[in-house]
């Protein structure tokens, strides 16, 4: 194949975690004469990297899939690769729903992309190609990386997950955490920088406890400061936080050094403390609420933003109305808000007491309208300020607007000059909307 006709698009599910894998992904096949597009009629290799925490990604990924059997029909050189998290858990039955699929790897199996890649090309063959082993992590994972936003980058700390909540997939298709050495880190945050990057978000499935596997206890606290002492990276933001190991001293140096920004996203799933019991979370309603109030007391204009799963097996309309309650007087700036589905695999797929859907859809509009009615609160108390403003680019919605995100994560629209793209602005607040504000360069 002729190098210019080598193009690459990739399709993208799922979490951070995963937005990082596909700039590892676009890095590795990069290297090998790849080049991104955007256009997928044109692409001769289309990778879909998958999350399967939620049933709608799943159904979604299925749907895309499908849309390729034409394009391949057409175009018989054309590969498809289907990787990440429901590559993982369900490779063999992604090989026999679509037969035409090249390539199916796992979460662990990144750097043998660009090989199986190779190997799908040269063999040819009807059948596809699976690869879902385990692996350690590497060092190299951090080098071959295609950052999509010049500004911005994300840097896992941690891969998989040790809290084994009913509910959740993931240490099943992450595996068991892992952390990378500082020294790798501390590296990879230093070239950043170099390169560009203003802003940098650290990503582990639990942030928190990094470092316990390496360390011999949590190290997130340290690295948190040290990180925001390095040359040139004027955000540090990180997700995602366990409620039961956010600790003072985490807090304290949120709230203590500048460039380590105001939100603090923190999953509380559910209010009452029976089906917290149930969801295996390891903390109580009134720990989480108590969590909430230090973290107010002690950073000044913090964003705090959640999950919370609606409908899990057993809930009754007294546990619903204890997650209101915890809505209600944790003032969210936002939440993440999920009618519960079951994941094979997990604890809770075996869970008797299932749910009716139309009891779970009713009980989310009443948790959507309340949080709404909260978020749009919210907004309104920045109305007349001034703020900080790192500007991605044009809004997703109008073209002719600027949009960025204050440093405790609210996104601002305006009008300005677009060479304004991926720097510091001050921009005077004046209209407020439920999910964002709107206003005008000072």
């Amino acid at each position: 194949m002729e190098e210019e006709k080598k193009l690459l698009h990739i399709v993208t599910f799922g979490c951070q975690m995963n937005k990082f894998d596909s700039e590892r992904i676009a890095g590795l096949m990069s290297a090998t004469g790849y080049r991104l597009t955007n256009e997928v009629n044109s692409s001769n290799l289309v990778i879909f990297n998958t999350c399967c925490v939620r049933k709608h990604a799943e159904q979604r990924l299925y749907g895309r899939i499908g849309e390729l059997k034409r394009l391949k029909k057409n175009n018989p050189n054309l590969k498809i690769a289907v990787g990440g998290c429901l590559a993982q858990s369900e490779g063999r039955k992604i090989q026999e729903k679509f037969p035409y699929v090249d390539i199916v790897f796992g979460t662990h199996n990144l750097n043998d992309l660009p090989q199986l890649v190779e190997k799908a090309l040269v063999e040819n063959t009807k059948s596809s190609l699976c690869e879902t082993s385990s692996s350690v992590l590497d060092s190299k994972d951090l080098e071959c990386v295609i950052r999509k936003d010049k500004h911005h980058a994300w840097v896992p700390i941690t891969i998989g997950c040790n809290n084994s909540c009913s509910y959740c997939i993931v240490p099943y298709v992450r595996g068991k955490e892992r952390s990378y050495p500082k020294e790798d880190i501390f590296e990879f945050v230093r070239n950043l920088s170099l390169d560009g990057a203003v802003e940098i978000t650290l990503l582990g499935q639990n942030v928190n406890s990094y470092g316990n596997d390496i360390y011999g206890k949590p190290e997130f606290s340290s690295l948190l400061k040290e990180i925001s002492g390095i040359d040139g990276i004027k955000r540090v933001r990180f997700t995602t936080s366990h409620p039961k190991d956010l600790t003072d001293e985490i807090i304290d140096n949120v709230s203590r050094y500048p460039n380590i920004c105001e939100h603090i996203h923190l999953p509380v799933q559910a209010g009452s403390d029976r089906v917290l019991k149930l969801m295996n979370r390891k903390y109580t309603k009134d720990y989480y609420l108590g969590l909430v109030e230090k973290i107010r007391k002690n950073i000044q204009d913090v964003s705090i933003t959640t999950d919370i799963i609606v409908g899990f097996p057993g809930e009754t309309e007294d546990d619903f109305k204890e997650t209101l309650e915890v809505v209600e007087k944790s003032r969210f700036d936002q939440a993440f808000t999920f009618i519960y589905s079951s994941r094979k695999g997990t604890k809770a797929e075996t869970m008797k007491d299932e749910v009716k859907y139309e009891v779970k859809a009713e009980r989310f509009n009443r948790l959507l309208c309340l949080q709404n009615q909260i978020s749009l609160e919210e907004n309104k108390k920045y109305l007349g300020r001034t703020l900080e403003v790192l500007v991605e680019g044009s809004s997703k919605k109008d073209s002719n607007i600027l949009s960025g995100r204050t440093r405790n994560n609210k996104v601002v629209n305006f009008e300005g000059s677009f060479d304004l793209a991926h720097k510091l602005v001050d921009v005077k607040i004046e209209e407020a909307f439920t999910w964002f504000l709107k206003g005008s360069v000072v």
